[in-house]
């Protein structure tokens, strides 16, 4: 069985609000359902779903894929919008638990079983 990674981590929606609010959201990476994207689920149940390789490439330099762009915000930070017929959402997360997390992804580190895991 390929692993299923989950972690959970903070992001902060980007709007005209002085005090951007902090979401909890559950990362997950399944290899068995698609060993190249991993998939962010928001309090709500909004989820998207990226190409791994778009989110190690926004830790580095500005990338873009479709309506998806990702873009380090200084050294801590990491800036993914979202552009759909509905509009733009911009949401912020700290690197760190997202380096974490897709280290995990490429080491095969098994630490749950799907039942463990948020529902796509």
């Amino acid at each position: 069985m390929a692993p299923v990674i989950h972690e959970q981590a903070e992001a902060w929606l980007v709007n005209d609000t002085p005090d951007l609010p902090a979401v909890p959201v559950d990362l997950l990476y399944d290899a068995d359902k698609d060993p190249r994207a991993v998939h962010v689920s928001f309090p709500g149940g909004d989820e998207w779903t990226f190409g791994r390789d778009l989110l190690e490439g926004g830790l580095h330099s500005p990338t873009e894929r479709g309506g998806v762009r990702v873009w380090p915000c200084g050294r801590t930070q990491l800036v993914v919008e979202v552009r759909s017929a509905e509009g733009v959402e911009v949401v912020q997360f700290d690197s760190a638990p997202l380096i974490r997390f897709l280290h995990r992804t490429h080491t095969g580190e098994d630490v749950g079983t799907a039942s463990d895991a948020t529902p796509a």
